[in-house]
């Protein structure tokens, strides 16, 4: 069920890079003196280019060359992320009237599972950014990622982080009942223009969340920046997080979720019982495939005479 992905030089020559810049910008995690924005994220190390300079084409010896050798490690953010419960009109999340209730069921039960055989490989593999995507729009992809989320929140001492990705119709906040305008924008995290501690909520003691209130019609030109990757990377390095998942848009309906596959570890797949067809899933096989391994089919809307009793 699982494949091991296949070393890609380019992609470890890239990742290699920004993870030497997230160790010399520990100063722009935290707001300065106040203030909620930091400049924009190359500023430093792109001086004296002219032009649009980014990392697609600056050299790795150069942006090496100008990072500061003795900066310190990034701090460890976690405990300093704004914290926001959610809501009680939901079931996921403790809070809820209905939480103890959904727990007891066999959904609840199914993403335990779930939560527990995706831990098991990114351990094994030593992966963390992990995709939950579906072939076309209404397949429950959000509805998976809350509740694998929360599923994941349960087991102690862990730290998962859920970013809201599906940027054109962002549904985690409504989904977990929160409000995604308490915090930053997503598009200006991406960027470099917010700090990570005035934009990612912390939901529980196990679990972070970056939403999304704004919809945006240029998602995947977001995506494929270079200031996207390495904001991400910088997240990762400042609140280590076991697991990140991204609830990501449908594969077949825009070029979103293929622009970022390079920086996934792992897809899981969302089907929808009522509406997936044979050729969507092999078609998503099919952009998936020499890209990111395809971790697994989730069938979501299944009827209740196909579901075996054990």
């Amino acid at each position: 069920m699982f494949k091991t992905r296949k070393p890609d030089p380019m992609k470890d020559t890239y990742a290699s890079s920004t993870a030497r810049i997230v160790a010399s910008r520990s100063d722009r995690m935290l707001p300065a003196q106040g203030s909620f924005t930091r400049p924009r994220r190359f500023a430093s190390v792109t001086d004296g280019f002219e032009g649009d300079a980014n990392l697609d084409h600056m050299p790795p010896e150069v942006i090496e060359s100008r990072v500061d050798e003795t900066s310190r490690s990034p701090r460890d953010l976690w405990g300093v992320l704004h914290e926001q419960a959610p809501g009680k009109d939901q079931h996921i999340m403790a809070g809820s009237a209905a939480e103890e209730e959904f727990r007891a069921t066999d959904v609840s039960r199914a993403f335990d599972i779930l939560r527990t055989r995706l831990r098991q490989t990114v351990k094994q593999h030593g992966w963390v950014n992990i995709g939950v995507a579906s072939p076309t729009t209404g397949c429950g992809t959000t509805f998976t990622t809350a509740n694998l989320a929360a599923s994941l929140s349960r087991v102690p001492s862990s730290r998962t982080v859920v970013m809201d990705f599906n940027m054109r119709n962002p549904g985690l906040a409504k989904m977990l009942d929160m409000d995604p305008r308490q915090s930053g924008d997503l598009r200006d995290f991406l960027a470099g223009d917010v700090a990570i501690s005035d934009y990612l909520v912390r939901a529980t003691d196990t679990l972070a969340l970056g939403l999304g209130a704004t919809p945006q019609t240029n998602a995947a030109e977001i995506m494929q920046d270079p200031a996207t990757a390495a904001s991400l990377a910088e997240m990762r390095a400042a609140l280590r997080p076991d697991i990140v998942l991204y609830d990501m848009p449908p594969l077949l309906s825009h070029d979103d979720t293929s622009a970022f596959l390079p920086q996934l570890d792992g897809v899981l797949l969302v089907s929808d019982g009522t509406q997936t067809m044979a050729k969507h899933i092999a078609e998503c096989e099919r952009i998936l495939d020499g890209q990111v391994p395809l971790l697994g089919v989730i069938l979501n809307r299944a009827r209740a005479s196909s579901i075996e009793r054990f």
